[in-house]
């Protein structure tokens, strides 16, 4: 699958260092993870703690240096929610730390988010999951996604060393990926209204990687998420093959007001039919 979408074109030292930036992130999470961390309470009531923050300062910098044409959007940066509504992009679309709930509880279920949006879309996904130590890294443009197991590593990264990512077909018996901390009565009667035999609970971003891999079929999302959660697993997935649609049948779309995301749902099969 390749998409007419992009203006930006990544070339594949382009992914590889914004790949190396989420590992130099996840290293700087992993910092505070293993000691004593305070947690804050923002003013939307989710949590914040130093490791978010340290995070964002990473790719902050990175950002600005090896892209710093492109703006960005960081679910850390206030100042930076302010990018009109409908913008066709691109800017990196960021979430330093997705998973703060994980994270807190000593969870391994979380990672770090980097999308790069154009015309409401995203082209190019990297999520880095510090715990599981594993890097993915979509690319809707050329329709090709891949995971790097980053455990022993040394140097520099390279795509010789990933492995190629693509979606299932759909059994007979579905299996589905839904949030281990904002699970719902909703979600789990939809899955049970449509035969799912498999479920497994997990945070973050991940359980878009999950259905990219081929580990499950359905992500169903009924409760609300914001953009940087959801963007580089979107893309991620439909670099594999997959797809992620709003109640309508469309295309989740990006750059919404005060990016707030409707409900939504993730599959791998494009030719199984989600019920909305």
């Amino acid at each position: 699958m390749t998409t007419d979408l992009a203006t930006t074109i990544l070339s594949e030292s382009d992914l590889l260092r914004l790949g190396q930036l989420a590992i130099d992130a996840g290293a700087e999470i992993m910092r505070v993870y293993e000691g004593e961390f305070d947690v804050q309470i923002k003013g939307d009531q989710s949590p914040l703690t130093q490791a978010d923050l340290a995070s964002h300062a990473v790719i902050a910098d990175g950002l600005a240096r090896d892209f710093g044409h492109i703006p960005v959007v960081s679910e850390e940066d206030a100042d930076s929610h302010n990018a009109p509504e409908g913008e066709t992009g691109p800017f990196f679309l960021v979430d330093p730390l997705d998973g703060t709930k994980e994270f807190i509880n000593r969870r391994p279920d979380f990672t770090v988010n980097i999308a790069l949006i154009e015309q409401q879309r995203p082209t190019y996904g990297i999520i880095y999951a510090p715990v599981r130590k594993a890097l993915y890294i979509g690319d809707v443009v050329s329709g090709k996604a891949h995971v790097l197991e980053t455990e022993g590593l040394s140097g520099d990264i390279s795509f010789a060393n990933f492995k190629a990512l693509t979606v299932r077909k759909a059994p007979d018996a579905l299996a589905a990926v839904c949030s281990l901390s904002h699970n719902s009565p909703e979600t789990e009667a939809y899955l049970d209204l449509y035969g799912v035999a498999e479920r497994v609970a997990i945070g973050s971003s991940l359980k878009f990687c999950l259905v990219a891999e081929g580990q499950a079929d359905l992500y169903p999302r009924l409760g609300p998420t914001m953009e940087w959660d959801t963007a580089a697993g979107d893309a991620i997935l439909t670099a594999a093959g997959g797809k992620v649609l709003s109640r309508d049948g469309a295309p989740l779309i990006y750059a919404k007001p005060r990016f707030f995301n409707p409900e939504f749902f993730a599959q791998g099969d494009v030719a199984f039919k989600v019920p909305n």
